[in-house]
């Protein structure tokens, strides 16, 4: 007779399990950050056996072919992701198209007030929310202590430092930085914009490249390459390449990202017990701003597991999973709580700096028509490092072409 009951509860169980499957949730992120991530999410689905189960998608190493893909899968309306990690420029874009969901009704006020304010940034259209941050970021100026006992203050004397320590032989590049025709000479120029006073869309929309401060930061962008402060070879340099020829002890200054420190601090690297990091140099009298950079997770609108996926955020947002991601990876905290932590500080001193850098963060403009315009400015700008036009043709240019695109989106 123990038989039948054997397999009448073998059947119920399988019936059971049948019912009480785990929820499923996919997640879309660049290759970076899945690997980051990988043991934060592991330990997710271990405590969550049988209850939700998280996968996620490594997409490609590059950050817009990380869009395309999204784009694509959203495009054809039923896109296998409940979660996709953005960039901040991505969200006006996504949020208009109606492709992210709104996590207003989810969020806990206290929880987002918790966030430093620079990481609140960025998240927010038309006064919704649709993302939240999994790191913060903002662009750095690092500088080598061993040359020089504190770093410049302002552009004029970044340029002359670089272009003095080149010409007494102490370094072979003075400043490097992303120069390249893609996305960071955008993140670069942003940030010599707002040091010369310039910005690039006003709060009405009006565009500003041809304003006198405009043009002026970007001739001191060319001044840089034709002075020998920065090297020719900074028009094909990105993130990458600027950082390699800084650790390898050959600059003396270096504009990038956070993630930066942690790779100077290797033992391979060149220059590791000898860098500082500080903010972006401004005009006398102004304040620095640092490019807002930084990485949210957002809710796909045709999730069925919203709720599901707004708590698997959360777990991934964690003070925990921000500790984790700090430590091994350099990544940026996003809790106000983290950059006063004494055992945090400890271990990597510059946590202050991060703080302070996050006070003064410039977030792109956040249009839709964010990718376009962008484009744009990185063309003339490209044209004008090149010695292919002259500053002011260029910038008036690149504002008539960014007119244009605003006009003829109806904004």
């Amino acid at each position: 007779m123990i038989y039948p009951l054997i397999i009448f509860i073998s059947i119920a169980y399988s019936a059971w399990s049948f019912t009480h499957k785990p929820i499923d949730i996919n997640i879309l992120m660049p290759a970076p950050f899945a690997d980051s991530t990988s043991t934060i999410v592991d330990q997710y689905n271990h405590e969550n056996k049988g209850k939700v189960h998280i996968n996620v998608t490594r997409g490609p190493l590059e950050t817009e072919a990380v869009s395309d893909l999204a784009i694509s899968s959203l495009l054809l309306g039923a896109s296998p992701f409940d979660i996709i990690l953005i960039d901040v420029t991505w969200l006006p874009k996504y949020a208009e198209a109606g492709w992210i969901s709104s996590l207003d009704k989810y969020i806990d006020i206290e929880e987002w007030n918790s966030l430093i304010s620079g990481a609140q940034d960025g998240n927010s259209y038309k006064g919704n929310i649709y993302r939240w941050p999994l790191v913060a970021d903002m662009g750095l100026l690092y500088w080598r202590s061993d040359l020089m006992k504190e770093p410049p203050q302002t552009p004029n004397q970044l340029l002359e430092i670089s272009r003095n320590l080149v010409q007494d032989n102490q370094v072979e590049y003075g400043y490097v930085w992303q120069g390249r025709q893609y996305e960071g000479l955008s993140c670069v120029f942003l940030e010599v914009l707002h040091a010369f006073g310039g910005e690039w869309l006003d709060d009405n929309n009006h565009v500003k490249l041809s304003s006198n401060e405009s043009i002026e930061a970007a001739k001191w962008l060319r001044k840089l390459i034709k002075v020998g402060a920065s090297p020719k070879a900074v028009t094909n340099f990105a993130e990458t390449e600027a950082l390699q020829v800084f650790e390898s002890g050959q600059a003396a200054f270096m504009r990038n990202w956070p993630y930066a420190w942690s790779e100077l601090q290797k033992d391979s690297s060149q220059v590791k017990g000898k860098v500082g990091l500080t903010l972006m140099v401004s005009e006398q009298g102004r304040p620095s701003a640092s490019t807002l950079g930084s990485w949210g997770l957002s809710i796909l609108q045709n999730s069925h597991n919203k709720k599901a996926a707004y708590q698997v955020i959360r777990y991934l947002t964690s003070q925990a999973s921000q500790k984790k991601l700090f430590t091994d990876y350099g990544y940026t905290p996003t809790s106000e709580k983290l950059f006063d932590d004494v055992q945090l500080i400890s271990k990597l001193s510059i946590l202050p700096e991060l703080k302070r850098a996050l006070s003064v963060v410039q977030a792109r403009p956040m249009t839709p028509l964010y990718a376009q315009i962008s484009n744009v400015l990185q063309v003339e700008l490209s044209s004008i490092l090149t010695a292919n036009k002259p500053a002011e043709d260029a910038m008036r240019l690149a504002k008539d072409k960014t007119k244009r695109i605003i006009l003829s989106s109806g904004s």
